[in-house]
């Protein structure tokens, strides 16, 4: 390597006498005085070279200091998770459309079919765009314990359009992430279908656009909020100490606070509808007809397809709520295979049991019972906890389509409540009792300490009943103001000849069979 005289001794051969002793003798002095003063060339870096520059590459070089700690790197979606995210977000959307709206269609009188998938199909579009300009936002940003912010309306900040970045979404496993997008997409479909699910307690009597703006009203007050307090935490990075945890705790869901388990959405999905559908049963009014004629279901070859779909869907729901293609997805499919597989076979004996006869329709209500009772608890309890949720589950649910409506009152005129909450509240209850380790349970994740701990049941009952306790308060209180606020507006019900006539004709122009 050349020094520094022999450096400038190159073109310096081109001076002439004394100018080249006087640039020498010059460049030698300055050369001592900067080493001397210090001057050696880290002290020029006083003003921060950008990053990546020549100037900064050097500094470093010249300094003897300790480098820096490499920052981990942030974690990337692996393809498999990503895939199956959008795998099971199609199974979710198969549910809704065409499964519940199936389901439902043959279970009415031939002339409101139309009117059941009209309004199942219409509701799933006007809540997909809900969720994106505002419902996401609320449901799954941070605000407060009870209702999420602005961050995230009309989705902005997820996708960056000039580098073509989207953002991720945090999973259940530290360091594990999915598209931001993929968790946007498979939740509206969860909002979708549960704002449907509410239209079988007063099928076949409420006007199309009441319909319509009662979903709206639901949605953005009853099911965002409870979404957003059994649902939203800052994710598992975010408990890197107790500290820390303890302040991410304070920062999620009111619920989820309180160390509720609902893995897939038996107080936010199943519980939230199957009130609000009662109390839209009760404020609607009783079908015209309703205890004189007999209401025989037009087609359950529909209803039979329907809960098939629903089946096959439901996997993608309750497996997908893992949000990895993993052990914990894989929990909850057996769960969810094995459950409704037992809940269909109770209620279809209960139903030989006490009436005498079998029938097709018992045993699709006792799988979509099953369905409904093992979504809170599919990835927290185990294989015998799973059965006995399904089994359980069948013959309660039997009781709550028949028993416990002769008591109530209501014409839930599709047994909205009679599955969807009892199941639900069954479910819930259950997952408290059948978490624990002693029951074959999955126990709790200490994302402290990295570790999973037990459950005890009578604590873990308690916060279950405190969550139900919430969801059917919150709901049946915002569907009565809901109603009302419809009713006094635009009108609930159709008027009698209308309701007579049929609501494919007399809403739609339609009939649903031209025979």
């Amino acid at each position: 390597m050349k020094t520094i005289s022999s450096r400038v001794s190159e073109p310096a051969s081109a001076l002439k006498g004394g100018a080249y002793a006087v640039i020498k003798k010059f460049l030698v002095g300055f050369t001592l005085f900067a080493l001397l003063c210090g001057l050696t060339a880290p002290a020029f870096a006083e003003e921060a070279p950008a990053p990546g520059t020549a100037m900064e590459a050097t500094a470093t070089a010249a300094a003897p200091v300790e480098a820096a700690p490499v920052a981990a790197p942030a974690p990337t979606p692996n393809k498999g998770d990503t895939s199956w995210m959008l795998v099971a977000t199609l199974l979710v959307i198969m549910m809704a459309i065409p499964g519940l709206a199936l389901f439902y269609g043959g279970l009415v009188r031939s002339k409101n079919m139309l009117s059941v998938l009209m309004q199942v199909f219409s509701i799933f579009a006007l809540i997909v765009v809900l969720w994106a300009i505002y419902g996401y936002s609320l449901a799954f940003t941070q605000g407060n314990a009870f209702i999420g912010g602005f961050d995230r309306l009309f989705l902005k900040g997820i996708f960056d359009p000039v580098t073509g970045a989207v953002a991720n979404a945090a999973t259940f496993s530290k360091g594990v992430v999915i598209p931001e997008f993929a968790f946007v997409a498979f939740q509206a479909t969860f909002a979708a279908i549960t704002v449907a699910l509410i239209v079988g307690s007063f099928a076949e009597r409420m006007k199309f656009s009441a319909v319509l703006l009662f979903s709206a009203l639901w949605f953005t007050f009853s099911y965002l909020p409870i979404a957003h307090m059994v649902w939203f935490w800052p994710g598992p990075d975010a408990f890197t100490s107790a500290d820390a945890a303890a302040a991410a705790v304070a920062a999620s869901g009111w619920l989820f606070q309180k160390g509720a388990l609902d893995f897939a959405g038996g107080t936010v999905v199943h519980i939230n509808a199957g009130v609000a559908g009662l109390v839209g049963a009760y404020m609607v009014g009783k079908r015209v007809g309703y205890g004189k004629e007999h209401f025989t279901p037009h087609s359950l070859t529909m209803t039979m397809i329907g809960a098939s779909l629903l089946w096959v869907g439901w996997f993608g729901f309750n497996a997908g709520s893992a949000l990895e293609a993993g052990g914990t997805a894989a929990l909850a499919f057996i769960n969810t295979l094995n459950a409704t597989a037992a809940a269909a076979l109770t209620w279809t004996f209960a139903e030989w049991l006490l009436k005498g006869k079998p029938s097709m329709l018992g045993a699709a209500s006792g799988a979509v019972a099953g369905l409904v009772a093992i979504t809170p608890a599919c990835g927290w309890v185990g294989v015998g906890g799973g059965l006995v949720i399904g089994a359980l589950a069948g013959v309660v649910c039997f009781w709550g389509v028949t028993g416990l409506k002769k008591l109530l009152g209501a014409d839930d005129a599709l047994d909205v409540f009679g599955v969807h909450a009892v199941g639900g509240i069954l479910g819930a209850l259950l997952t408290g009792v059948f978490n624990t380790w002693k029951l074959g349970g999955t126990g709790i994740l200490d994302y402290v300490n990295n570790t999973v701990i037990d459950t005890e049941i009578g604590a873990q009952l308690w916060i279950q009943a405190q969550a139900v306790l919430t969801s059917v308060i919150w709901s049946g209180v915002v569907a009565f103001i809901c109603y009302k606020i419809v009713d006094v507006t635009i009108g609930l019900r159709v008027s009698e000849e209308e309701e007579r006539e049929g609501l494919d004709t007399a809403l739609h122009g339609e009939r649903a069979y031209n025979l």
